[in-house]
Order: C-alpha cells, then structure tokens, then sequence
C-alpha cells in the first residue's frame, strides 16, 4: 500500500505550504512511506486528486485545494482530517495503515480494547 500525498509545489499560499509540509515531515519522522504527487507540475495528478475527492469532502465552492490524503485509490482526508487523526493518536487508523507496535497509536489501541 502506498500513502500518496497530493501536493502543490508552486502554491502561493503560505497556508498550504506549511500544512504540505507538516503532513509530509509526520509521515517522514515516522517512517511512513509515501508518494509526493504534484498537482502542480503534473494536469494528470490535479485530475485524478480532483475526481477522486469524494463529493461530500469537497469544498462548497471551487476544487479540493492540497494536500490531500490516499491510501492507493482509498481517499483518507484533507489536512484538517489528518490533523484531528494525529492529535487523536489515531494516524495509522486514518491512513489505513497497522499502527507498530510500541507507537502511541498501538498503546491506546491496546488500553482500549482491555476495557471492553
């Protein structure tokens, strides 16, 4: 399975910049691979990403703005799903991914499941 970040690299809007690279340097800090996919650079991947948002996570108006968030063909979220999922310990989940054993993620898991 690969993660696949949907990003522009020539955006003007200092607000996407630093939330491409927070969900970038999260991935990289805990060695979750992933594709960085240029929607600037590249009409096919602004297509694709475009297309495959689902409808209902789509902005009122205009198009998905990046980064947006895959799992292969599996839409994950935008940059405020993936904020809420890291500060819920739950990134893994988000990514649909098995979180490692020893991360935060898999200890609350753990606690979790012990009290039911």
């Amino acid at each position: 399975m690969v993660i696949k970040v949907y990003i522009a690299t020539s955006s003007g809007s200092t607000s996407i910049k630093k939330q491409q690279q927070d969900v970038m340097g999260f991935l990289s800090a805990n060695k979750i691979e992933f594709e960085e996919c240029d929607i600037a650079a590249n009409e096919e991947n602004r297509k694709w990403m475009r297309e495959n948002v689902p409808e209902d996570s789509r902005p009122s108006q205009g198009n998905p703005l990046p980064p947006q968030i895959f799992n292969e063909e599996r839409y994950c979220g935008n940059y405020e799903a993936f904020f809420c999922a890291r500060e819920d310990n739950a990134v893994y989940a988000f990514l649909g991914l098995t979180a490692p054993p020893g991360s935060k993620e898999a200890e609350a898991l753990a606690k979790r499941q012990e009290q039911q």
